[in-house]
């Protein structure tokens, strides 16, 4: 008997369906029914037609600079995306000739036949752009915001802590970080340099790693800050210095006292078996992850290890919105909650928004533009000011949410060009062949076709 149905049972059962999906109501209530979401589909933009037909680029200078990527269609349809901070736009554009011509609804095809060319740190920043931009592109089209596409919403709005310059006087580092709490932040993080200390006599050893004299200077700080912002509120540290697992060991121990939320990044992330000892050795919680990319390759052994506490992902290098999910939702089933490390522009910002909303192991996000009274005027679509008393609301707007400000954009370039062509990405040469075509693949029908021509 043939699998394939008829054309009259396919009828009935879309029928079927369709009288079934009038009937439900999705968990958070945004989709009430069938017919209500048919009409939130954009119909001038036939989804089966859709095709990628450009990539263009430019880059936002700032505190650390933002490369923005643009994807276009042939219907007009657009999405933004955002390569890693401090990153280049050529480590998007280069995926260019990878994509064209295909239909960008097809995300997790598009992100499977460029997951070849990411890589750990700001080399994962091309790959997570592309992701960006391709549900941008989605959700407009079919009228939904980003999160819907990935997941359903858990919460509405999304809490965040940003970056607080230090100073050498413990006083005044206390009262710079009182003025976040004032303005309305409730999770605080603090910048704690070994060579804050550096000057004081017998503070910090040849390696550069602080002496016990050192980290009692160093926890003056910690408990400055304490005293300023409460003992009863999160409060993580960052910055110590590439150390040693046994350096790392001794400052976790010299931070006990003061419970922070975590202390972030002792020693690379890619050494699993390094911070599983560090955090068997210690109550303060660990944490790591803003340069590692991809599940199978950057947090697999962190997480299956348990070697951290926390994770920290930053979506524009770990691989944006549906490869950051997969991590945060495999670090769940293993009790490991997640942090989003975030620097970038609102781009950037708004996509890690709808991620987080999906997440129901995060705790926080952070933001490195607070201080920057422009930062939020690069985009239109999200509320004013984006970030309201240490919180982002999630967008309910098709896509990301956002377009970019052009006038501002343009007054902030780091170079000339503003999503100037680039047609020098269209194809590209491998080992002295030119592609022409598709790679080399095998089809539905199992028929090798090979596209590469002299």
């Amino acid at each position: 008997m043939s699998s394939k149905l008829s054309r009259r049972e396919m009828l009935s059962q879309s029928t079927a369906g369709a009288a079934l999906g009038a009937s439900m109501k999705w968990e958070d209530g945004l989709v009430q029914s069938a017919a209500e979401a048919g009409a939130k589909v954009n119909r001038n933009s036939p989804p089966s037609d859709l095709k990628i037909t450009d990539m263009r680029a430019c880059t936002i200078a700032a505190n650390y600079d933002y490369p923005i990527i643009r994807i276009d269609t042939n219907q007009g349809v657009y999405g933004l995306g955002e390569v890693r901070d401090a990153g280049v736009k050529g480590i998007a554009l280069i995926l260019k000739a990878h994509i064209l011509g295909k239909n960008p609804l097809e995300i997790e095809s598009i992100m499977r036949s460029i997951r070849p060319f990411a890589g750990q740190g700001r080399m994962g920043g091309g790959y997570s752009a592309v992701d960006m931009a391709l549900h941008d592109i989605a959700g407009k089209v079919y009228g939904v915001p980003a999160w819907r596409l990935i997941g359903n919403k858990v919460r509405d709005r999304i809490r965040i802590y940003c970056d607080t310059t230090g100073h050498k006087d413990p006083k005044i580092y206390g009262a710079r970080m009182l003025k976040r709490k004032q303005m309305g932040f409730t999770f605080f993080k603090m910048d704690l340099y070994t060579s804050m200390v550096a000057d004081r006599p017998g503070a910090v050893h040849e390696n550069g790693a602080a002496t016990e004299k050192g980290l009692g200077y160093l926890v003056e700080y910690i408990a400055a800050v304490r005293d300023a912002v409460g003992w009863d509120v999160p409060l993580g540290a960052d910055h110590f210095g590439r150390l040693s697992v046994n350096d790392s060991i001794r400052y976790a121990k010299a931070f006990e006292p003061y419970q922070l939320a975590w202390a972030e990044d002792f020693i690379s992330c890619r050494d699993w078996r390094g911070y599983k000892r560090i955090s068997d050795a210690t109550s303060t919680p660990t944490l790591t992850g803003e340069d590692a990319f991809g599940l199978e390759e950057g947090f697999r052994d962190l997480i299956e290890n348990r070697a951290v506490d926390i994770i920290q992902p930053d979506p524009e290098t770990s691989g944006a919105l549906i490869e950051t999910k997969r991590i945060a939702d495999y670090a769940d089933l293993h009790g490991i909650p997640t942090v989003l490390h975030f620097a970038g522009s609102p781009v950037g910002c708004m996509a890690s928004i709808h991620l987080a909303a999906t997440l129901k192991n995060f705790i926080v996000m952070e933001n490195h533009a607070i201080d920057m009274p422009w930062w939020g005027d690069v985009v239109t679509g999200p509320p004013k000011p984006i970030i309201q008393n240490g919180y982002i609301p999630v967008p309910d707007t098709p896509g990301l949410g956002v377009e970019l400000n052009e006038t501002v954009v343009k007054e902030h370039l780091r170079y000339p060009g503003y999503f100037e062509p680039t047609p020098m990405f269209d194809d590209f040469i491998v080992s002295g062949f030119r592609r022409v075509g598709p790679w080399p693949h095998y089809d539905e029908d199992g028929r090798w076709v090979n596209a590469i021509t002299y």
